[in-house]
């Protein structure tokens, strides 16, 4: 019986279900996650007991399978690394969630701790008593993880002095928000509203007490220095403040100033500023009480409600009920009550632990992307460690940490005045230390799979080579595609308004000149700063799907614009969508016109035509096609208003701002330009626009180019050190205007479709003359797939050099990237397989066309700061990477498996060799996938231990990347499993797996709530091509298995 329970635990059967239960379970994690909350998916799946015992199992099977297949041997090293690896990576993760421990360390500027809070959650018990006439007392604590979307329960029984008490869990509330509920009676309050954050916050101070809000003090009845204190005096308020400031009363304007330290009456509904806070005081004193309440929004804070029940000396037995608010960050909240003659005290939240040394923060830097107040480039903490012996400054900033006396501390987050930081602790030595040597050893195994001993993976390669792979062979992969996605893009507009505004067609300033304009920087409102030409593509682009505009380039446009607004309020140049005739109707134009003017979306009285469609299409949580056509053209229109205003043009510094903002011509009014400054940002652009005038007229723009040196050195002389090089500037107007990736869409397509043709020309031609012609012809297609292969490496290392890193920290970088990898992949195997090939091309064309979706922004933007690592060329690069070889195991399936659907008594043979020539590369390419992959994820791992202090998280991105893992080695291992060996099970699952990857980029990225989540929290339609995929799939599947098995099986 026990051989029977140890062979059934380590059987290949069981490791097969262990994968597939194991993928399935972490995949319902992500989205209870995302549903409910981390604490809820840790509870029912992450934390629970049956999910760590998969993990054992799993641990069980590696361990034995080192024994089955003997790997303990030197050609089979690879293997034997990667056994060991995983072993030592489930016992780190063990270690780790049974010993280490992590936390948060807030500091304000100038103080000094050595105490931090604890991530987990307590419930901390108190019992106060006497114990032979002696006060006594005992201290309890239970670590809580509850969610109130789970059965939640727990009993802590215990005695104090010999009488026995129990608490008992009653209830669990999330998000929950302590609050004064205004009565009759109660407690005098304060009731204070303030808006720093951009919305309104109501705050209370109750009578003899000290708040702090946003690092002021505010107190009320209760002096103290150093605080705005309120003193109420025979129902009469004032104010006395330690900081000078000042009021405005609303119903009627009047100012006023807040002394320093005088008492002053104080002014209701008033807006007062002091100490950078803005307030008002909206009432006089209320009464009160403080209870806890749901709140619409998330507040992090929570309240538990439990049940003490205890029986005195005298079997008086007493129960009562209390409800205790706190949660993460919560530490000294707590509440008292009597029962049976025993004070019970509870605190339910974080606890303080100590560090053997303190930390003293001396500055909280916040550095800003230029001309922006919240969009930040780097934050940093300047801290002194305090030891017994010897004190040292050090430096913490996203990904570089503080490692002292085996704490480690990142840099987490900071207060909203910049006034203090937060730092993320963690203290898990030998977790850290296990994980990263199963780590390095998986890096090891992986590459040694690759290129040393007997593996797979080689005698896949062997195979490859000494296969002679008969060309005779039939393919009908034609009929997957379709040209009518070539014109899916309009590159040309041609107005359809023949009567022109002359004042556009006849003035119009020259091309070399407007290349000139092109290159003058500008600061976006992301505080990027790049050339004008960046933005006139984008409108132009975006507004009117063009690259010209009757025959005018970008920046010929724009500074027609600028030149004379009015006249192209009345121009057609916004493209409205093909077959959308409700728009058009809506805007009074032709059902069959094209493009729109401005001016045709305002009526003759000014009003906005489609307000009243936009309202509900903005509120509505699931927008359908006709909304999501008008949410479009309100974008478009906007865009144009932003040209038309000019109020995108920011090409002035602001002299000696500390963030380097840059303003429009139209904004100088709000700002404080002095003396020959002054004098030059109000003249020198009305001037530009007058030369403008005379260059036309003339061809000599000799002046105007003069000029636009002049704004040009203006930039140099109050921002040269965020200035670009003029070669990044002529670089990224090249690049604007070659806009290599849209057209290598095109190009891969065609190249790729003609590739085919040739190939099935090739196969039925039986005349030698054909075949001649055909070597030479497919390797000029070949030729020329790496030839735009080339193109498309130029492009990545150019939008590289423009933007100052590397090309794949954002949703459309990375299928770029994919697309990138995916052909190059291909042309590995370009010797082996032509089919190969073309399926490559076709593949990236496909990916490309993607990128240029509308729900991708093409436009190059600042990274924020935990992508401006290192790590983002390393752990991206590889992750992304993989993504190609999987995206050509998927293709290369489907082209097998409509090869089967034409198998027949007659090619049996050729087709044969044809499926074992694709399934090899097919296999090979899901090895290399699944590589990189592995070892992208981890070295991701590594990021994340680096940047925020755990290694593993269960964020959805990272948990999807490893069920991705496990879905491909499944895959790569069915050959183990007799039931699933064979060509077709394996093109299918190499098909279907591939599910996995999409989930992995677009669901975790669309769908789902997480660190890497580019658009959580929009609802997003599944489109219906998933659901005709999905069908096709099954129909390809059945009807290539019917062949397969009569005809290929059979052949073996």
């Amino acid at each position: 019986m026990v051989k029977k329970i140890i062979s059934l635990i380590v059987s290949t059967r069981l490791t097969a279900i262990l994968f597939i239960t194991f993928s399935a379970a972490m995949g319902i994690g992500t989205f209870i996650e995302s549903m409910h909350g981390t604490d809820a998916a840790r509870i029912l799946i992450y934390n629970a007991f049956w999910f760590e015992l998969m993990m054992v199992l799993f641990l069980i099977n590696f361990i034995f399978n080192i024994k089955r297949y003997n790997l303990l041997s030197r050609p089979k090293l690879g293997i034997l690394l990667m056994h060991l690896s995983w072993i030592l990576i489930i016992i780190g993760a063990g270690v780790t969630r049974y010993i280490g421990y992590e936390g948060v360390m807030p500091i304000r500027e100038g103080n000094v701790t050595n105490e931090y809070l604890s991530s987990d959650t307590y419930l901390t018990v108190l019992i106060d008593g006497e114990i032979e006439g002696t006060p006594r007392r005992r201290k309890l604590e239970k670590k809580l993880l509850m969610s109130e979307y789970t059965n939640n329960s727990f009993l802590i029984a215990n005695d104090f002095n010999k009488q026995k008490f129990e608490i008992e869990y009653l209830d669990f509330k999330e998000n929950v928000e302590l609050s004064v509920v205004e009565s009759d009676s109660g407690s005098n309050f304060i009731k204070i509203v303030e808006a720093s954050s951009g919305e309104r916050h109501d705050h209370y101070i109750e009578e003899g007490q000290v708040t702090n809000l946003h690092g002021v003090l505010f107190s009320f009845n209760n002096y103290n220095e150093g605080a705005i204190n309120f003193i109420n005096v025979d129902d009469e308020l004032f104010i006395q403040s330690s900081f000078r400031g000042s009021y405005m009363r609303m119903i009627d304007q009047k100012r006023g100033d807040v002394n320093l330290d005088q008492i002053e009456e104080l002014q209701l509904r008033s807006l007062y500023d002091i100490a950078g806070l803005q307030f008002v005081i909206p009432d006089g004193v209320v009464k009160g009480s403080y209870q806890i309440l749901k709140s619409e929004e998330e507040t992090n804070q929570n309240s538990l409600r439990v049940k003490i029940t205890s029986k005195d000396k005298n079997n008086f037995g007493e129960s009562k009920e209390i409800e205790i608010f706190g949660g993460k960050g919560v530490t000294d909240n707590f509440e008292r009550v009597r029962v049976a003659g025993l004070d019970f005290s509870l605190k339910y939240g974080s606890l303080v632990s100590k560090l053997p040394f303190s930390i003293q923060l001396n500055d909280f830097i916040a550095d800003k992307y230029p001309g922006t107040e919240k969009s930040y480039s780097s934050f940093k903490s300047k801290v002194t460690v305090v030891n017994d012996d010897e004190n040292f400054d050090y430096d913490i900033y996203m990904n570089n940490i503080l490692n002292h006396k085996g704490y480690r501390f990142f840099q987490a987050s900071f207060d909203p005045d910049e006034l203090g930081t937060i730092l993320s602790v963690n203290k898990d030595f030998y977790g850290t230390l296990i994980t990263y040597i199963g780590y390095i050893l998986l890096y090891i195994g992986l590459l040694a799979t690759m290129f040393y001993g007997r593996t797979r993976f080689k005698d896949l390669s062997k195979k490859l080579n000494n296969l002679k792979i008969n060309r005779n062979s039939a393919s009908v992969i034609i009929f997957l595609f379709s040209l009518s996605s070539l014109n899916s893009q309009d590159y040309v507009h041609e107005n359809q308004n023949s009567s022109t505004d002359s004042l556009i067609v006849n003035y119009v300033v020259d091309a070399e000149h407007s290349n000139k304009f092109g290159e003058l920087v500008i600061q976006d409102s992301g505080g990027r700063m790049k050339p004008i030409n960046t933005f006139s593509s984008e409108l132009l682009r975006k507004v009117s799907k063009s690259d010209t505009y009757n025959g005018l380039n970008s920046d010929q446009v724009l500074l027609s614009i600028l030149r004379n607004p009015l006249a192209w309020y009345s121009q057609p140049i916004i493209y409205i969508k093909r077959g959308n005739d409700s728009i058009r109707s809506i805007l009074g134009i032709d059902k069959k016109q094209k493009y729109a003017a401005f001016m045709d979306f305002f009526d003759s009285k000014g009003q906005y035509k489609i307000s009243e469609y936009l309202d509900d299409a903005y509120k509505s949580s699931l927008p359908n096609q006709f909304e999501k056509d008008f949410i479009e053209s309100d974008r478009k229109v906007n865009l144009l208003f932003s040209a038309l205003e000019g109020d995108i043009l920011r090409i002035f510094p602001t002299p000696n701002d500390v963030n380097n903002k840059w303003v429009s011509y139209s904004e100088l009014k709000n700002e404080n330009f002095v003396g020959i400054d002054s004098l030059f940002v109000n003249n020198i652009f009305p001037l530009y626009l007058k030369e403008l005038d005379n260059g036309i007229s003339s061809g000599d723009y000799s002046t105007a180019s003069g000029i636009l040196e002049s704004i040009k050195g203006f930039q140099y002389k109050y921002s040269e050190n965020i200035m670009p090089s003029d070669d990044k500037i002529r670089a990224e107007v090249l690049y604007n205007k070659i806009n290599v990736f849209e057209k290598l869409f095109i190009w891969y397509f065609a190249v790729g479709m003609l590739y085919f043709l040739f190939i099935i020309v090739d196969i039925f031609s039986g005349f030698s003359f054909v075949k001649k012609f055909m070597k030479y012809t497919l390797l000029l297609f070949k030729s020329s797939i790496f030839i735009l292969f080339i193109i498309h490496t130029i492009g990545l290392i150019a939008r590289w050099f423009i933007s100052g890193h590397a090309p794949w920290g954002d949703a459309y970088e990375s299928m770029i990237y994919v697309a990138w990898a995916t052909m190059g992949v291909g042309l590995l195997f370009a010797r082996k397989s032509d089919l190969t090939v073309a399926s490559t091309a076709f593949v990236s064309s496909m990916i490309l066309m993607i990128a240029h979706w509308n729900w991708m922004d093409p436009s190059i933007a600042n990274l924020v700061p935990v992508l401006d690592s290192y790590w983002l060329m390393i752990h991206v690069s590889v992750i992304v990477g993989s993504y190609g070889p999987f995206a050509l195991g998927m293709i290369l399936g489907i082209v097998s498996l409509i090869l089967m659907i034409f198998l027949t008594r007659k090619n049996k043979e050729i087709i044969k060799l044809k499926l074992k020539e694709l399934t090899i590369i097919n296999e090979l390419s899901l090895t290399v996938g699944l590589i990189m992959l592995t070892i992208g994820n981890f070295l991701g791992g590594m990021w994340a231990n680096e940047s925020w202090g755990r290694y593993w998280g269960w964020d959805p991105k990272e948990t999807w990347a490893l069920i991705s893992i496990m879905v491909y080695a499944f895959v790569i291992h069915m050959r183990f499993i007799p039931s699933l060996r064979g060509k077709w099970i394996f093109n299918l699952a190499s098909i279907v797996s591939f599910a996995s990857i999409l989930m992995t980029y677009f669901g975790v990225n669309f769908y789902l709530v997480g660190l890497h989540s580019y658009a959580s929290g929009d609802k997003i339609i599944t489109p219906n091509f998933v659901y005709y995929s999905i069908a096709l799939v099954a129909l390809l599947a059945t009807i290539s298995y019917f062949p397969y098995k009569k005809y290929y099986l059979k052949l073996n």
